[in-house]
C-alpha cells in the first residue's frame, strides 16, 4: 500500500477528522513492496494514480551483499513510492544495461533510513536530499558522486505553498493553522521552513496548531490541493515538474514564498565503495547525456546532465543547521 505517513502532533479528534477527509479525496493503492514504518503513524494513501510501471526488482528489508554483477540503489522518499518508481525506473534500467549489472532498487519511507543503509554499506548508490547528505557527510563521510544540472543550475528552492483560495500571502499568515512538513531531515520540507520560523521567534510547535509529516513532496502538494492542510513547504524541482505534468495542481495551489537557493539534491555513495565501481558509476553519469537513449531519459526527467559538484554548494544548508543548533 502506498503510504502517506502522518505524524500527528495533536489530540485524537484531529487525526480522526483528517482520516475522514482523506477517505473522501484519496484512493487507496496497493503495490508490491514492503518496508518498515515509523512508530506511532497513521497510514493513508494520497496517490491519484491507478497503476504502476514494472521495475527490475524492489527490495524491502532484506539486503544482499555486494557482488560483481549487482548494483544496489536506494532512493530517499522525496517522491512517494509510485512516483519514485515511475521517475527512476528508466534511468536505473539503462544504468544496469550500460554497466552490465542487475540493479536492485531499495525504497524506504524516511530519509534517515536511507542514510542508515549507506552507513551500513547495504547500498552502493543513493539519491538523497541535500540535508540528508550534509548529515551523512558529517556523521560518516557520505561522499558526493554527482548532482543533476537542471536548466543550467545545480540549485533548488523551498516553496511555501497554500491552497489557491487561501488568503495567506506569507508564512506569518499561517499562524495557528495546520501545516505539512515532508521529513524530519528534509531541507526544503523541514529545515528551511523551521529556520524561517526561527526568524519570527517561533518554532513549529509554538506557531502551528497542528502539523504532520507526509514523507514525500508530492504527497504534501496533493495535501494542499485537496485542502487537507493550510500550508506546506516542498522541493521546487518536484513542484515545478508536477504542475507541468498535472496542470490541475497549478489551479489548486499557489506559491507564496520561495527560500534559497540551496545545493541541489545529489547522488551519493558510501566512502568505502570499491574504487573501480565508483569510477564506473562516475563515468556513466558524466556521459549519459551524450548517448542517444540516455539523452531521451534525461529529457523525460527534465535534467540537462549530471555534473561533479563541490561540497561547499551545501554550505547554506549547514548555516541554517548551525543557527538552529541542530
Amino acid at each position: 500500500m502506498l503510504r502517506l505517513i502522518l505524524n500527528i502532533r495533536s489530540n485524537p479528534k484531529f487525526w480522526f477528522l483528517l482520516l475522514v477527509s482523506m477517505a473522501v479525496v484519496a484512493t487507496m493503492l496497493f503495490i508490491g513492496f514492503s518496508y518498515s514504518q515509523p512508530q506511532d503513524t497513521i497510514q493513508v494513501s494520497l496517490d491519484r494514480k491507478t497503476a504502476l510501471p514494472p521495475v527490475q526488482e524492489i527490495a524491502g528489508d532484506a539486503y544482499s551483499g555486494p557482488s560483481s554483477n549487482s548494483l544496489r540503489v536506494a532512493i530517499a522518499g522525496v517522491l512517494s513510492p509510485s512516483e519514485s518508481l515511475e521517475t527512476y525506473q528508466e534511468l536505473l534500467g539503462y544504468m544496469g544495461k550500460n554497466l552490465g549489472k542487475q540493479v536492485t532498487l531499495i525504497l524506504k519511507p524516511t530519509y534517515a533510513e536511507i542514510n542508515d543503509l549507506i552507513r551500513g554499506q547495504r547500498v552502493d548508490l543513493a539519491f538523497v536530499c541535500s540535508l540528508s547528505y550534509v548529515i551523512g557527510h558529517n556523521e560518516f563521510g557520505m561522499e558526493l558522486l554527482v548532482a543533476p544540472q537542471i536548466r543550467g543550475e545545480t540549485v533548488y528552492y523551498s516553496y511555501l505553498i497554500v491552497p489557491k483560495e487561501s488568503n495567506a500571502t506569507s508564512l506569518s499568515d499561517l499562524r495557528g493553522g495546520t501545516f505539512a512538513f515532508t521529513d524530519p531531515i528534509s531541507n526544503s520540507g523541514y529545515l528551511a521552513p523551521t529556520y524561517q520560523l526561527s526568524l519570527l521567534g517561533e518554532s513549529p510547535v509554538s506557531f502551528f496548531s497542528r502539523y504532520i509529516f507526509t514523507y514525500s513532496h508530492d504527497n504534501s502538494i496533493i495535501a494542499i490541493a485537496d485542502k487537507l492542510v493550510d500550508g506546506a513547504t516542498v522541493d521546487s524541482l518536484v513542484y515545478d515538474r508536477m504542475v507541468v505534468n498535472d496542470p490541475e495542481l497549478a489551479s489548486e495551489t499557489k506559491i507564496i514564498a520561495r527560500w534559497g537557493p540551496y545545493g541541489i539534491p545529489p547522488v551519493v555513495i558510501d566512502p568505502m565503495l570499491d574504487p573501480e565501481l565508483k569510477q564506473q558509476l562516475l563515468d556513466f553519469f558524466l556521459r549519459i547525456h551524450t548517448l542517444d537513449e540516455g539523452r531521451m531519459i534525461l529529457d523525460d526527467l527534465g535534467i540537462d546532465k549530471f555534473v561533479v559538484v563541490s561540497d561547499d554548494i551545501y554550505d547554506s544548508v549547514r548555516e541554517m543547521q548551525t543557527k538552529l543548533g541542530w
